[in-house]
């Protein structure tokens, strides 16, 4: 596994071990909504987040695998491992809320990646995008806000030995197989 250490906010020693203690409070779990996407629908297939759908970044970097994200344990199925991704903002195109997402979470540059492809689970009430992206200029992502416990590349073929977000373990299947296309058609 190619594993790259996130930073801690106001960590200065790359590769630091993340302790959230070490945050200070206005980086511990948000209270409260920051957005008017930030908040739950709930409907016959189930409840889920961002009241305008959400979109997360599947950030892959040929050389290192994917990028995913350790959970924060507060937020939904904390603990698992997934994508950079969250709520949209109304009207927020799904591209541009996975990209603006992946930067406040993972420090992802929107320059450093080109998209490669998008998928989306639609329940009728609720959208998610996954958002397939390549790296074309190298970046260290980092924590960079309390969302996450680690950050980690993941070669292809171990993640789906993580305890994986149950909808991104779901997903990846097809999320892998198209990346691997991808990867031979160039």
């Amino acid at each position: 596994m190619d594993r790259t250490a996130a930073t801690a906010p106001g960590n200065s020693q790359p590769g630091a071990p993340y302790n959230s203690a070490t945050l200070p409070d206005e980086l511990r779990r948000p209270r409260g909504p920051r957005d008017p996407g930030d908040a739950w629908v709930e409907g016959d297939r189930g409840r889920f987040w961002g009241r305008f759908g959400s979109a997360g970044l599947l950030v892959h970097d040929p050389a290192k695998g994917v990028l995913l994200q350790h959970r924060a344990l507060w937020s939904d199925k904390g603990g698992t491992w997934g994508l950079p991704g969250g709520a949209l903002h109304q009207g927020e195109e799904a591209v541009h809320g996975a990209l603006r997402e992946a930067e406040e979470e993972a420090a992802v540059p929107p320059e450093s990646v080109r998209v490669l492809f998008t998928s989306v689970f639609d329940v009728g009430y609720w959208t998610y995008t996954t958002v397939a992206v390549e790296v074309v200029e190298q970046f260290d992502p980092a924590i960079s806000d309390p969302e996450s416990l680690e950050l980690q590349w993941v070669r292809l073929d171990l993640v789906s030995g993580k305890d994986l977000h149950p909808g991104f373990g779901a997903s990846w299947p097809e999320l892998h197989r198209r990346l691997l296309e991808g990867s031979a058609a160039r």
